[in-house]
């Protein structure tokens, strides 16, 4: 009795502390709630934002290989944070927000959202805009009732940078909302951390838009929208276009791409259009256009090999992963299988609009299968990695596919109706300034007042195979005579020389190397009057194969303004600047020829094929400077590629003391003569 007495004193002692355990008093659980909600309060920046906030969180980085004691040479890999919320009460449309970054990023990943300059791995040296990729809209928290995953997106970055030092990553310049009609002030960064609240601007006042579920179409170079027209179970029709075409009868699996040349200056020769398929697909019939590869093989030994068990894939299109599509030659227009497409069949050439209305567009039709698990009728994934390359023309960096407004077309019947494709995505492409050293055209200068011209710069369109023993492919190039111009490089080395000897220049021990380019002009200023001035320009094509149908451009900045007339070509200037010169052949002579054999094969250099015109110009300005500058090109195309240029103009001082020199033997004869007829006089 005593010992159950005890047991329960003990257990009355217990008591309180299970209950404790058991059921929390209110205050612990006020605490513990306090707690909660001071580890989730949102940053302070965050809170006393009305509009739309950005923040970029730096993470840690690790050293890369190779190992190199150069510290601005030494590669890092980082990770990174960015985060856009809408805080205020305008839903936001098509975000996009721009990282200026400055340590040669090159962006390998980002969650949440893509690059609107390109595909990744992308070089980020000069900073990348980041749009939303699913989220492309970010909603109010009035109308989500704060739904974080509608009115805001965490982007989760992962590249590689250059130099700096510790393990800190650093950050970008500055970050901002470039969306039209919202101001950003310079971003605040503490820490490993920089933020920014952005606001709309009072005064700024929107052009009337029509509303888009997707994204807004974009303007680039070069525009591809990628349509969806029909749609099966194990396949689809695509379709690729810029703008409004009438829809084509199918009467066979077919699809259908358009590339639009949108840039007053782009031009692509032979194109070639790639890209990737990401989930399996193939093609499997193509009209207007060609695969450059067809292996049934790649085919039969894949995932399509197994699902498609009765399909006969020799007849397949191309099986290939990453697909090189080809036009048409122009005789295939009206074949009955593979030609009857308006804009096909150019044989790859896309002109601008206002130089040949009827070859600004390249279309062709695909029929697109799909694999498991994509057995839905509304399954689409457009490919990736877009690519576009021609032949002595810009290069051009794709972006990725962004899903847009489904386009609308004119109903085949001729009804007043419109027909929309099923769905769109957009591919904006734009023409990248060459690399150093990575033209494919040059431009030499030569002028009346000075009697050397200034050859292409060394290694202009790359080095090549030269000998590096006997050439120096960072040396300057050494001045010429005029005459020297006319010639392959590999003939102007005596030349060179004697002309140096005469005009008593040093020669280097390892000369110059040759600029490697197939396409070269030179720019001559031919006159320099008080009210006006001329120019002549002369276009050599150092390649075995002709070039049709060119044009070239040159921007002469304010002096292009005085444009007169060219006098062999076609010329006008290109608004809204008109600055830039625009010329092309007249009909009938826009056929530059290719390199030629000398009259004496054994004995004459070879002969570039070679066109010039003579350029005038009014003064209208009074203030032009012709030999300093003003006169010379600041960027000249042709074919759309922009030629390197060389770094120095011809001074007008030089050619003043040679042509001194020149006459004084004659001064000093005139002046004996005086002497000796005074002497016999006295």
């Amino acid at each position: 009795m005593k010992i159950r007495y005890v047991h329960l004193n003990l257990l009355l002692l217990l008591l309180p502390i299970i209950n404790l355990l058991l059921f929390p008093t209110p205050s612990l659980a006020q605490d513990y709630g306090e707690d909660a909600e001071k580890k989730d309060t949102p940053p302070p920046g965050l809170a006393r934002c009305n509009g739309v906030y950005m923040s970029y969180s730096s993470g840690g980085r690790e050293k890369l290989y190779p190992r190199t004691k150069n510290v601005t040479a030494q590669a890092w890999s980082f990770k990174a944070t960015a985060m856009i919320v809408n805080t205020g009460t305008e839903e936001v449309k098509g975000w996009e927000m721009f990282v200026g970054y400055r340590h040669r990023e090159i962006i390998v990943s980002a969650t949440g959202a893509v690059s609107s300059d390109g595909d990744f791995p992308y070089d980020a040296s000069n900073g990348t805009t980041f749009i939303g990729s699913p989220n492309t809209d970010l909603k109010t928290s009035i109308e989500t009732a704060g739904d974080y995953t509608q009115i805001s997106t965490n982007i989760e970055i992962t590249g590689t940078l250059f130099g700096g030092r510790g393990t800190a990553t650093p950050l970008p310049r500055t970050i901002k909302l470039v969306n039209d009609g919202w101001e950003c002030p310079a971003a605040d960064s503490k820490g490993g951390t920089m933020q920014v609240c952005c606001k709309r601007n009072p005064k700024f006042k929107a052009k009337e838009k029509k509303k888009t579920k997707f994204m807004r179409r974009r303007h680039g170079d070069l525009n591809i929208i990628y349509d969806v027209l029909q749609a099966y179970t194990s396949n689809y029709m695509a379709q690729a276009s810029h703008q409004s075409i009438n829809l084509i009868d199918i009467t066979r699996p077919a699809g259908l791409v358009t590339i639009d040349n949108d840039s007053p200056l782009g031009r692509l020769d032979h194109w070639n259009l790639t890209w990737e398929w990401m989930r399996g697909e193939f093609i499997h019939s193509l009209r207007g256009a060609y695969s450059a590869e067809k292996n049934p093989s790649e085919c039969l030994h894949s995932k399509a090999g197994q699902f498609y068990g009765d399909l006969d894939f020799s007849q397949v299109a191309t099986c290939q992963k990453k697909p090189i599509i080809k036009d048409l030659p122009a005789e295939r227009k009206e074949d009955k299988l593979l030609g009857k497409l308006p804009f096909c069949c150019k044989n790859g050439t896309l002109l601008p609009a206002h130089m040949d209305s009827s070859k600004f567009r390249a279309i062709f039709q695909l029929q697109v299968y799909k694999v498991p698990p994509d057995q839905s009728r509304t399954a689409f994934f457009p490919p990736q990695h877009w690519k576009i390359d021609g032949i002595v023309n810009p290069q051009y960096k794709c972006g990725t596919p962004i899903r847009v407004d489904a386009t609308g077309f004119p109903d085949p019947s001729g009804l007043q109706a419109t027909t929309y494709a099923i769905a769109s995505w957009q591919v904006v492409c734009n023409i990248t300034k060459p690399k150093p050293k990575a033209a494919r055209c040059c431009v030499s200068y030569s002028a009346f007042y000075n009697d050397s011209a200034i050859p292409c710069n060394t290694c202009a369109c790359g080095c090549g195979d030269i000998d590096t023993d006997t050439c120096n492919a960072n040396a300057r190039p050494l001045l010429l005579p005029p005459d020297s111009l006319l010639v392959p490089f590999e003939n102007r080395t005596l030349k060179a020389k004697v002309w140096a000897r005469r005009k008593h220049m040093a020669v280097p021990k390892k000369l110059p190397g040759p600029d490697n380019c197939g396409i070269s002009l030179n720019w001559h200023v031919n006159s320099d009057y008080a009210d006006g001035w001329s120019a002549r320009v002369t276009l050599f094509n150092w390649g075995a194969n002709a070039v049709e149908d060119w044009f070239a451009a040159l921007d002469l900045g304010k002096a292009g303004l005085g444009y007169e007339n060219v006098y062999s070509f076609n010329g006008t200037r290109v608004p809204p600047k008109n600055q830039i010169i625009f010329f092309q052949g007249v009909r009938g002579m826009n056929y530059l020829i290719g390199l030629t054999n000398g009259s004496n094969p054994a004995r004459d250099p070879q002969v570039p094929g070679k066109m010039q015109s003579v350029i005038s110009f009014k003064k209208h300005l009074g203030s032009l400077n012709i030999p300093r500058g003003d006169g010379f090109p600041k960027r000249v195309f042709f074919n759309g590629e922009e030629c390197e240029l060389p770094k120095y103009f011809p001074k007008k001082s030089h050619g003043e003391r040679l042509s001194c020199i020149r006459f004084l033997p004659s001064i000093l004869l005139v002046i004996t003569t005086f002497l000796v007829i005074i002497n016999d006089r006295f």
